[in-house]
C-alpha cells in the first residue's frame, strides 16, 4: 500500500517576499520624493510670506519718517519689524530666509538720493528658489513701492529689473540665476 501525503507547505517563498519588498521599495522612494516636493512648496511659501511681512512691516513703520535712514538688521530686530521665524533676536544683527541663508536689510539710494528707500536682499538661495522669488509677482504699480529686483549668483553679477520691467520674466531669471549651489541671492529695492 502506497502512502500519497499531500505536502503543502505554508508560509511565504522567498521570491514573493522579495516581490513585496521591492513594492515596499518603490513605494517608499515615492513617498520621500512626495515628502520632499511637499517641504520645497512650504519653504516656497514661507520665504514669500516673510518677504511680504518684512516689507509691509518697514514701510509701516517708516510711513510718517522722510527717509530709511538707519535702517539694518539690529535696528529692523530691535523694532520687531522682523518675523519672529527669520529673526536671531532682538540683541542680534541675524536675520535669516527660510531656505537657512542670511538676509541683509538696510537703506538704500533712490534717484541718487541717500536713504530714501530700503532693501530685503535674501541670500543662499538655490536656482530654483531664486527663479521662483525673482518671478513672483511682488507688485509692479506705484502703490507697492518696489522699485528694482535684482537677482544674481556670484558668476553673472546680476539681472536688474525695475519699474515696467517688472516682474522679472522667466527667461532673464533662469539666466540671471545660474548657479549650481546655494550662491544665488535676490534683492528687492522699496521706496
Amino acid at each position: 500500500m502506497k502512502n500519497f501525503y499531500k505536502n503543502e507547505q505554508t508560509g511565504r517563498s522567498m521570491v514573493e517576499m522579495l516581490g513585496v519588498l521591492a513594492i515596499i521599495g518603490v513605494l517608499s522612494v515615492g513617498g520621500i520624493a512626495g515628502y520632499s516636493k511637499a517641504m520645497s512648496k512650504f519653504k516656497m511659501s514661507k520665504a514669500m510670506d516673510q518677504i511680504s511681512m518684512t516689507v509691509a512691516n518697514i514701510r509701516t513703520l517708516y510711513s510718517g519718517q522722510r527717509n530709511y535712514a538707519g535702517l539694518t538688521n539690529l535696528s529692523a530686530n530691535q523694532m520687531g519689524l522682523i518675523p519672529s521665524d527669520m529673526s536671531g533676536g532682538q540683541a542680534t544683527a541675524i536675520i535669516t530666509n527660510a531656505f537657512g541663508g542670511n538676509v541683509v536689510i538696510t537703506s538704500a539710494p533712490v534717484n541718487g538720493l541717500a536713504d530714501m528707500g530700503f532693501s530685503v536682499h535674501f541670500q543662499g538661495l538655490g536656482r530654483e528658489q531664486c527663479v521662483a522669488l525673482s518671478t513672483a509677482d511682488w507688485g509692479s504699480g506705484s502703490g507697492s513701492g518696489l522699485i528694482s529686483i535684482t537677482a544674481s549668483n556670484a558668476a553673472t553679477g546680476g539681472t536688474v529689473r525695475t519699474g515696467a520691467d517688472l516682474p522679472i520674466s522667466l527667461a532673464n531669471a533662469t539666466a540671471a540665476c545660474g548657479c549650481a549651489t546655494d550662491v544665488c541671492s535676490i534683492m528687492w529695492v522699496y521706496y
